[in-house]
Formats: C-alpha cells, sequence, structure tokens
C-alpha cells in the first residue's frame, strides 16, 4: 500500500485500495492432491522358525510388538513358523512392518519383511 498526499497540511493523506487477488485452486489440483495421497503398497512382516526360542516366549513376543495381537492369533502365527518354517504375522505399510520386523528381532526372534503384492 502507498500513501498518496494530495497536498501540504495536516491530514491531507489519502490511502489508495489495496488490490487483493483471490487465489483458488482449479480442479486440476485438487485431483493431483488426491493423485498424491495413494496408500503405500502393503508388506507383510515374516517370522522365521528358530531352535533357540521356546514357543511361549515366541507368543509373548508377539503380543507385545504387534498391536492388537491376541493369544490366539500369536499361538497360531508360532505354530506355523514351527512346522511350516514361516509363518506371515501382519500385513501392514512398509514403514510399519520395518519397525515390527526390527522389533521382533530386537526380542531375539528371526523376522524379514516382504512385499504382500502377488500371491498373498
Amino acid at each position: 500500500m502507498a500513501l498518496v498526499s494530495t497536498g501540504p497540511g495536516k491530514g491531507g493523506g489519502l490511502l489508495e485500495k489495496p488490490v487483493i487477488e483471490k487465489v483458488t485452486p482449479g480442479r486440476e489440483s485438487e485431483f493431483d492432491l488426491k493423485k498424491s495421497r495413494k496408500t503405500a503398497p502393503p508388506y507383510r512382516v515374516m517370522l522365521h522358525n528358530d531352535d533357540y526360542n521356546k514357543r511361549e516366549y515366541v507368543v509373548q513376543v508377539l503380543m507385545k510388538v504387534i498391536p492388537g495381537m491376541t493369544v490366539d492369533n500369536a499361538v497360531n502365527i508360532m505354530q506355523e513358523a514351527h512346522y511350516n518354517g514361516l509363518s506371515v504375522v501382519i500385513i501392514c505399510a512398509q514403514a510399519d512392518a520395518e519397525d515390527h520386523c526390527m522389533q521382533l528381532r530386537g526380542n531375539g526372534l528371526l523376522s524379514s519383511i516382504e512385499p504382500a503384492s502377488g500371491g498373498c
């Protein structure tokens, strides 16, 4: 904004009317925003059988590390890993899968992650 003087003396100043530009997003930008919010591809957290940890301990760790894990689900996952050598613990976003995997490993279990796309 500029102050424009109309003449000498006191109070002779006049303010110019400010110009306000309205910027509204077009429909294209709304669609681009939706495209940018695509969900991350899912990942499987895998539990591998080992000869070191007791079954009860594996169940306890699964319940501690995985949110919402029930005793029944933890037992089923542990048994599948024990008999088949490998079991799917949870399918989730990659960042969460990496976190769960590291927590399982931090508690002495053998764990890995893999993309869940294909062969689900």
